[in-house]
């Protein structure tokens, strides 16, 4: 598959903005299941762009500017050319020890009632962990409800498994800390998804996890949507958990409260010359 990606994210300030500085991980390698054939950030400030790799191997840049600005856009467009490997990842950038990912952090803790429903869809962990993570899969999936609303990026695992509902990066929590509980490596993906519904209009990107299984390497696991990972999927990042792959985190002087617009298309390269014919 040929995807398309157009992600516009613009901040507005209430005033004006001394300075900036912004570490973006939004720029995906290739591997065997993706091979980048064009990809391009353009910032509506003036400042300076500073690509570096971080300590996960992910390509990133550092944008600073010291020009007085009211809004700040960052225009990301690309095409990336997917494949299908069944959800195993090949190919991509290791800079770490598989241990690393059974690390807690804050966000991928368990209590009491996570720590049951990993044993209770984990039971096979030890002797065919690949199952036990479908059934981790299956089960997330179906008692953790989709919503936009009762969560935002400082929700727990915890927090989001208690209220039964959140969105792709909830429940991608909630799948790392309960594999890690079994003590399988996991670890959190931020990119893209192409959906199947003709839905091209997103609110925000995708984020899915890893994890290490001995017989395969790393395996792709969307808890959102229920599967493994696709050539519907475009692999941007990866880190512990959303505040290390995430796509934007920085910070500024002045500026006053800001307003968040996200405007996103994912779309694929045949789908779009089919509509102009």
């Amino acid at each position: 598959m040929r995807i398309r990606i157009s992600h516009q994210t613009r901040y507005t300030y209430d005033s004006l903005a001394r300075s900036l500085i912004q570490v973006l991980r939004l720029t995906p390698r290739d591997t065997e299941s993706q091979h980048v054939l064009s990809w391009r950030l353009e910032p509506s400030a003036e400042g300076r762009m500073k690509p570096f790799e971080d300590a996960f191997g992910n390509r990133c840049h550092e944008f600073s500017s010291d020009h007085p600005i009211d809004d700040f856009t960052l225009t990301v467009t690309g095409e990336v050319e997917t494949h299908d490997t069944a959800g195993v990842v090949r190919g991509a950038v290791e800079r770490l020890p598989d241990l690393v990912y059974l690390r807690e952090t804050s966000l991928t803790g368990v209590d009491d009632a996570l720590r049951e429903f990993a044993a209770e869809h984990g039971r096979l962990a030890s002797q065919d962990p690949l199952a036990a993570l479908h059934d981790l899969l299956g089960g997330i999936h179906r008692e953790i409800a989709f919503d936009l609303a009762p969560t935002d990026a400082a929700t727990s695992a915890v927090e989001a498994f208690a209220l039964r509902r959140g969105v792709c990066q909830d429940l991608t929590h909630i799948f790392i800390a309960a594999a890690r509980h079994l003590g399988i490596p996991a670890r959190y993906v931020s990119g893209y998804f192409h959906r199947a519904d003709g839905v091209t209009e997103q609110e925000a990107g995708h984020a899915w996890a890893e994890a290490k299984v001995a017989s395969l390497g790393w395996v792709g696991f969307d808890p959102a949507n229920g599967i493994s990972t696709t050539d519907a999927h475009v692999r941007v990042a990866i880190g512990l958990d959303y505040l290390g792959a995430a796509p934007i985190r920085g910070s500024r002087r002045g500026g006053g409260d800001e307003r968040l617009d996200v405007r996103l298309r994912v779309d694929t390269a045949r789908g779009q010359v089919q509509s102009q014919g």
